[in-house]
């Protein structure tokens, strides 16, 4: 019985209580009192008067101040049930009828994506649905927060998505596709679920234990991606030891040319220079397309910037001429064998970092809340006293992959105060606080809920290709049909989307060395654009 049916039984339970104590004791006082003999149901009548405030008939007023009392009690009592009754009625039904409620059922659309689960992971996936225009279908068990989310705006649908008829009920025989994102139980159940309502359907599903992947396909799943395992061993090559040139290789546009993220060392040679003076472009052949400073993408960089210790710079060329700014920007002198890092969080994506590094030259130390077979330190990454244990003044780096992000945040300030020179990389869960964790002294932080809406884009959508899911700049191969007969600059691309063409694909060629104010693009064109997600989006609204 819920809760609020337990509450009218208790109500209506304790009006017969009292009517009958009242009763019984109204038609006794009656007799003894007042000398009135009277029958019992005379006594209920006057009790009902009492409790509801229509009067009290021939018996008033009363003789004896016993009965007043009593009388006074009876007045008092009503009013207490009264109260409760629209406390226990009344505010209920009200609150039904005002609260937003999402509907059962959509009947209007169709090539639509059906997604189940609200999390920050399929939160980014609705962002990138909405950039492009595409209905989507939210399912939502829980009936308060399907409630919230549609007075939010989301397009959503309360009912239980394991259940063919909810399925059903958002139109998956004329969906484009199913994407599941709750447990990775429940996701097998509801795949189970897709195959029966609608056989051909495409479900796409995401899988926090990579080794239960194989179940997913089992059960029907045509995708199963594991956004989670990808970041944690993208991390691993932000970590300063040779593990770097070992995993690091950059996005490959052709077979010779490149995009990559290079890191500019404190005691590299081009550490402190301005980009004028740097001369990145005569010295070594690449195209700076941005660079990071303190987390903030800008694209184009001011020529006037530094090159301070640790700003990321996002180059494009080819392979010999990336080597060469790479060798520029690294440290001057390597000691990887002294490198030591702590890996703060042992659950999927810190397996996958710890399958990275370990191999390394770096000396590995494990911190986990939970003891576990390759966990050295068991203990709360938050505690200065556990950072101490481990070593943490003495470390050179931290992979940071706990399991929320306000533990992430406190862990990076604690972290930052005890090594001012630690290299601080974190997997934030939401993008939302990613920039947080920037002003709590990281060095790189990714966000699983972006890479998790990328890959699933991209796997939704099969004219586009995503090159790179892992960086903080997305990397797209995407149709060119707004450009035909245009050129980049008489387009105003970069100022009008703020992403960079880097590459164009014409049929079986691969341009990368065009002049972006005299080549035209021809139908059927396909072009490599590099930027931030939003950049990304505003392109594809305006030439996609």
């Amino acid at each position: 019985m819920s809760f609020r049916s337990r509450r009218t039984v208790y109500y209506l339970l304790l009006v017969a209580v009292t009517t009958l104590v009242f009763t019984v004791a109204y038609n006794t006082g009656m007799a003894l009192w007042e000398g009135h003999q009277q029958p019992l149901y005379r006594s209920l009548e006057i009790v009902i008067q009492s409790f509801t405030t229509t009067g009290y008939g021939e018996d008033a007023p009363w003789q004896t101040p016993q009965m007043n009392a009593l009388v006074i009690a009876m007045q008092l009592a009503g009013i207490g049930l009264i109260l409760t009754a629209v406390d226990v009625f009344a505010v209920p039904w009200l609150r039904s009828a005002l609260t937003p409620t999402a509907p059962d059922a959509v009947t209007d659309v169709e090539d639509h994506v059906i997604i189940c689960g609200h999390t920050p992971r399929t939160d980014a996936f609705i962002t990138e649905l909405e950039a492009r225009d595409q209905e989507y279908v939210l399912v939502e068990s829980n009936h308060d927060a399907a409630g919230d989310l549609h007075e939010s705006g989301y397009r959503v649908v309360h009912g239980d998505p394991e259940a063919t008829t909810t399925l059903s009920n958002v139109g998956i025989e004329t969906a484009l596709a199913v994407v599941t994102d709750v447990t990775d139980e429940i996701n097998a159940s509801i795949t189970l679920s897709a195959r029966e309502a609608a056989p051909d359907i495409r479900v796409i599903t995401l899988v926090e234990d990579a080794e239960l992947a194989q179940y997913h396909r089992a059960a029907g799943a045509d995708d199963v991606l594991s956004p989670r395992q990808l970041l944690g061993r993208s991390l691993a090559t932000e970590i300063p030891t040779a593990v770097t040139t070992e995993i690091d290789e950059g996005v490959s546009i052709d077979e010779n040319f490149e995009l990559v993220e290079v890191a500019v060392a404190e005691s590299s040679e081009l550490c402190q220079q301005t980009f004028v003076d740097a001369r990145l472009r005569q010295r070594f052949g690449v195209n700076v397309i941005g660079a990071w400073f303190n987390g903030d993408f800008e694209s184009p960089v001011d020529p006037t910037d530094k090159l301070t210790a640790g700003t990321r710079l996002l180059v494009i060329g080819e392979s010999e001429q990336v080597a060469a700014l790479q060798e520029a920007t690294t440290a001057t002198v390597q000691a990887f064998s002294s490198q030591r890092v702590v890996l703060a969080g042992y659950g999927d994506s810190g397996q996958a970092a710890y399958d990275a590094l370990h191999d390394s030259h770096s000396n590995l130390t494990v911190l986990d809340i939970e003891d576990g077979d390759q966990v050295d330190c068991v203990g709360d990454a938050r505690d200065p006293a556990v950072l101490e244990e481990v070593g943490i003044t003495d470390m050179a780096a931290m992979v940071l992959m706990v399991g929320d992000d306000t533990t992430a945040i406190f862990t990076t300030l604690i972290a930052r105060e005890l090594n001012p020179d630690l290299h601080i990389v974190v997997r934030a869960n939401e993008e939302p606080d990613v920039e947080k964790l920037y002003q709590a002294g990281a060095d790189y932080v990714q966000s699983l809920a972006t890479v998790s809406g990328r890959m699933l884009a991209s796997t939704v959508f099969e004219d586009e290709e995503v090159l790179v899911y892992d960086r903080q700049i997305s990397v797209v191969r995407l149709p060119a049909d707004g450009l035909e007969g245009r050129t980049l600059a008489g387009a105003a691309v970069r100022s009008e989307t703020g992403c960079t063409v880097v590459a164009i694909d014409r049929g079986s060629e691969t341009i990368t060395d065009f002049d972006p104010t005299t080549t035209t693009f021809e139908a059927g064109d396909e072009v490599v654009v590099a930027g931030t997600d939003e950049s990304i989006t505003r392109f594809e609204r305006r030439f996609s």
